[in-house]
């Protein structure tokens, strides 16, 4: 047998060999089989991007314009004329008030910084000094002001500015409105803002006298060290939700007609706030500039007890 018959011979053993030589592969760890019913999980490629979850967004103070010059023709303080009469009036009136807002240590007043503007009956001119210590206010360096109107049986600081009715106060005590911030409105004058009274609700006294608005209170009052919060509130001795609320204030400020509010409806709204520690009066409408001041404004002010007279002009 030649050769290349030899390697021919050798090859047909080798494959013959091959076919017949049985190779048992190795079994398969249990570990590694999948349930037939059970679809492979998808291949997640390394370098796919990650989407975060959104935080979510505080909505922002809605912006409102108020009209300066009307204001001026109607006789309030306006920041463009710092200098008029009405300007210097409440000037002086706001003085004592900021003092005690910022007052610190054993002489601190708790809540010095919520001040309730507030009368005996209806009609002697507390909106028209809240929307004037207000603005006279903001135009401090140091102070951001925030004007409540608390009012919620008869709201007005919203007609006076000109603005139609929006939702407040009320709406955020009664659950309608989950955050704050949804219903302030931010104005034209530099730090001032306003919080409406909002929707009229027939649980009015019950929703003020609440944990959710001393909770409210809280925010508002400690969410800005520099934030002075004046309230509008209803006359004292015509509603009951003016005492419920000065139960929460560090100041409460009585505005008094001149030549109208009896001496008994001064005493009646004075024990109606005798809580708060800090209470003051202010005479409105006076014709007599010789007496109470400078423009026809008196105030007086006391710790623990309402002063007997008024003392120096605001």
């Amino acid at each position: 047998m030649s050769i290349i018959e030899k390697a021919v011979k050798r090859l047909d053993q080798l494959k013959s060999a091959a076919g017949e030589g049985a190779v048992e592969s190795a079994p398969v760890p249990e570990a590694l089989v999948l349930p037939e019913d059970k679809p492979l999980a998808p291949k997640v490629e390394s370098n796919a991007p990650v989407v975060a979850t959104p935080a979510p967004v505080r909505a922002q103070p809605k912006s409102v314009h108020i009209d300066l010059a009307r204001l001026a023709a109607r006789g309030l303080v306006t920041p463009d004329q710092p200098r008029s009469a009405i300007a210097e009036e409440f000037r002086l009136i706001k003085r004592p008030l900021l003092a005690n807002a910022v007052l610190e240590g054993p002489a601190a007043v708790d809540n010095g910084n919520l001040i309730m503007i507030s009368s005996a009956l209806p009609g002697e001119g507390k909106t028209f000094n809240a929307i004037n210590l207000a603005i006279s206010m903001a135009m401090e360096l140091d102070y951001t002001v925030l004007l409540v109107d608390a009012d919620v049986s008869r709201p007005s600081v919203l007609r006076e500015f000109d603005l139609p009715p929006q939702p407040g106060l009320m709406d955020v005590l009664a659950g309608e409105v989950e955050d704050l911030s949804e219903v302030l409105l931010k104005t034209n004058i530099d730090k001032l803002s306003i919080l409406p009274a909002g929707m009229p609700h027939q649980r009015a006294t019950e929703l003020l006298a609440s944990d959710g608005m001393t909770q409210l209170l809280e925010q508002m009052a400690h969410r800005y060290a520099d934030r002075i919060i004046v309230f509008d509130s209803p006359p004292l001795l015509v509603t009951t939700e003016s005492r419920v609320l000065a139960t929460h204030m560090g100041q409460v400020v009585l505005v008094v007609e001149a030549e109208r509010t009896t001496h008994a409806h001064v005493r009646q709204a004075l024990a109606a706030i005798e809580p708060c520690p800090i209470r003051m009066m202010v005479l409105n409408k006076s014709r007599d500039r010789s007496v109470g001041g400078y423009y026809g404004y008196g105030y007086g002010y006391g710790y623990g007890k309402a002063p007997e007279a008024s003392s120096e002009a605001a």
